[in-house]
């Protein structure tokens, strides 16, 4: 197994969105707003390559979406998904399966991409991984999270045929090494890949934490749907993680990959912070 890091650029998000009910007094240190409270966020995507299989977990946000929509956004960098992957040697027709975690714009938006007047899989060759719990919920939203489930990010996989359900229970192999760990306080029954690589443990935490700073139990998103139920998923699996020596892998802190965990007298916080090719997961 080889785990690859793919960047595929930055975006910006109302800071008191991102940081909850932390005082900007506190969060503008970690992570400073521009003049509009906006703050810029990664969107970092991870491939693995296991045997016959190139598993990409996440896509970003793409790039079809119009003018409009992207001034919300304001995506910036020079990374890009296609960029990225060729950085590492493969194109999107290499890749055999793309692993949602969930459907919400900033994470599925590179599945699908526009030809002409029509919106078809950028990976031809993938299967395309989701739950139905989850599917449902993106497919017929509450309002709340409408903004962020968008149809043509999410219709036009089922219509590939492309379109394949996980059922692999809390815990359990997907496949070797790959474990599913499911959560629903962001989102309905997010997947988080577990993954095992020269004996050490990567979690790749998605929403549940989007970056270091959000480590800290009262760190939880204004976007999360049961606040209360993220608060319980962080205690566990970062419990877990720690006695375990895990590896935490973030997709949206701009300025940290991965970090180490370790016991504080302020509770669980970051040990090491590193890039993926300078960990000893790789070998």
């Amino acid at each position: 197994m080889r785990l690859f890091t793919v960047n595929t650029g930055y975006f910006k998000l109302d800071g008191g969105a991102m940081h909850g009910v932390v005082p900007k007094s506190m969060w503008n240190k970690v992570n400073p707003a521009d003049d509009n409270n906006m703050c810029t966020w990664a969107m970092r995507c991870l491939l693995i390559e296991h045997g016959n299989n190139r598993i990409l977990v996440d896509t970003g946000m793409g790039t079809k979406q119009d003018a409009k929509f992207f001034s919300h956004y304001y995506p910036h960098g020079e990374d890009s998904l296609e960029t990225s992957l060729a950085k590492h040697g493969f194109t999107t027709d290499d890749i055999t399966d793309v692993f949602l975690t969930h459907l919400h714009f900033d994470h599925c938006g590179g599945a699908i991409k526009r030809e002409g007047d029509k919106l078809v899989p950028t990976f031809k060759n993938a299967a395309y991984w989701s739950n139905k719990a989850h599917w449902q919920s993106a497919i017929e939203p509450n309002d709340r999270e409408k903004a962020s489930f968008l149809k043509e990010n999410i219709l036009p996989i089922q219509e590939s045929g492309q379109l394949r359900f996980l059922e692999t229970p809390d815990g359990a192999e997907w496949m070797p090494d790959i474990r599913i760990r499911y959560t629903r306080g962001h989102t309905e029954n997010m997947m988080l890949p577990q993954i095992r690589c020269n004996d050490r443990t990567l979690l790749f935490c998605a929403d549940l934490l989007p970056s270091v700073a959000h480590i800290s139990m009262p760190w939880v998103m204004g976007y999360d749907m049961r606040p209360l139920d993220t608060l319980a998923e962080k205690k566990r699996l970062l419990s877990e993680a720690v006695a375990n020596n895990w590896i935490l892998f973030f997709e949206h802190d701009p300025k940290n990959e991965c970090c180490t965990l370790e016991h504080t007298e302020k509770g669980i916080r970051a040990k090491d912070t590193m890039t993926l090719t300078g960990t000893a997961i790789n070998g």
